[in-house]
Order: structure tokens, then sequence, then C-alpha cells
């Protein structure tokens, strides 16, 4: 699987069609952000070795970056584990959430840039101890950003919410219950304003149902 990249006109008209990293994972979703100077795109590269860690890109007036880890987990699994990260973006500082299960080890992370993508500072813990991953993320303002991921607990799982900046992260909230099942799909919220609204999929054996909360920030 190959990650490309390619922009539309208004007509219709595919320009820019590139190859932007000839080797990735198979079925983990991709994130993109336009900062101030440009796309940034993260997603769960493979190595030959089967290291299976989140990569970024970015759009220079020189062309794309070449592919570079966010983070060396060093997670290597034998297959696709349908977790890919996320990433949001304010004026040139942006925050990227992923998930990933190094020796055995289950985390969610988030990492902050500065400067558009250049570079990206360490690495921050944000679950709760069992993570099931399925994270999203949004800038709350240049400092801090929200981000969701589901948590597995004995009655199946929670969507839960933590705010987080450079300088510390806020308590976790419970958003809803919900299940870590396959078929619940992925969690996503977006911001407008002062407010956050949430999206998700609950499942049951009756079947399932769309739903929508909303929460303020300021």
């Amino acid at each position: 699987m190959t990650l490309r990249y390619a922009a539309v006109e208004a007509d219709g008209k595919l320009t820019a069609d590139v190859e932007v990293d000839p080797r990735t994972c198979e079925c983990c979703a991709t994130g993109m952000a336009m900062t101030a100077t440009g796309p940034v795109i993260v997603y769960r590269d493979r190595s030959a070795e089967e290291i299976r860690d989140i990569s970024f890109v970015r759009q220079t007036a020189q062309g794309w970056t070449p592919p570079a880890a966010v983070r060396a987990d060093g997670w290597k699994i034998a297959g696709c584990p349908v977790n890919g990260p996320q990433i949001d973006a304010k004026g040139n500082r942006l925050a990227v959430a992923w998930f990933s299960a190094a020796e055995e080890k289950p985390r969610v992370y988030l990492a902050f840039s500065t400067d558009g993508g250049a570079s990206i500072g360490n690495a921050i813990i944000v679950d709760d101890g069992k993570p099931a991953g399925r994270v999203d993320v949004v800038m709350l303002d240049e400092q801090s950003a929200l981000v969701t991921w589901l948590e597995q607990t004995s009655a199946g799982a929670e969507l839960r919410a933590r705010r987080v900046s450079a300088a510390g992260t806020a308590p976790s909230f419970k958003v809803a219950d919900t299940t870590a099942a396959r078929g619940a799909g992925f969690a996503r919220i977006a911001r407008h304003g002062e407010s956050v609204f949430f999206a998700w999929t609950g499942q049951t054996p009756a079947g399932k149902k769309i739903h929508v909360a909303r929460g303020k920030f300021q």
C-alpha cells in the first residue's frame, strides 16, 4: 500500500498527483491538517521488518519531505492494527495523536509541533492505562488540544477525552459508554468556536445508532 497526494481543481481536474511514501500500513486511517505553511500528513508506516510506527510528511516550497517518524515506538506487528493517527492544526501549531502497543504496552500519545511540522515535540501519554486507541484530536487554542480515545473497562469501553498542553494534562472525562467492537467504528470530534462536538456509533444487540454530544471549552 502506498500513500499518495493530489489536488483537485474546481472543474474536477487532478493536479500535483505524487506518491509520498511507497510502503505504508494497509488499513490504518490517514490524517491531514493544513498549517499556515502547508499540509502535513500523518499515517501508520510499515518497514520491511514490520515496524508500524507513525510517520509524517509535509509539503514545502521544494516539494514533499521524506517520511520521518513522529516517534520511534518500535511497534512490530505482522498485520494492520486498524488504528491510525489523527492531526489538527491552528496556524503553525499542530497536535498529533496516535495509538501504539509496542512491547505489548497499549498507549495513546499526543505530541505538539510549534513550527508547522518541521519538528515534533516529545510524546505525552494521554490514556488512563487500558486504551483501545481509535483516537481523534482538535486544537482548542494555540497552546492546548483535546484528545479522544477508547478506554477499555470491565463493562466494555468508554469514549474518554482529555485536554492536553505542553505544560501538562487535565483530568480525563467520560464522554459516553460504548463498545470496543470493530463495528462501533471511530468516534470523531470537531470544534466550532468554544464548542466541541463529539460523534460516535453506539452498538447494541438491537442495532446501531449515531450519537452526538457537545461540550464547551474556553
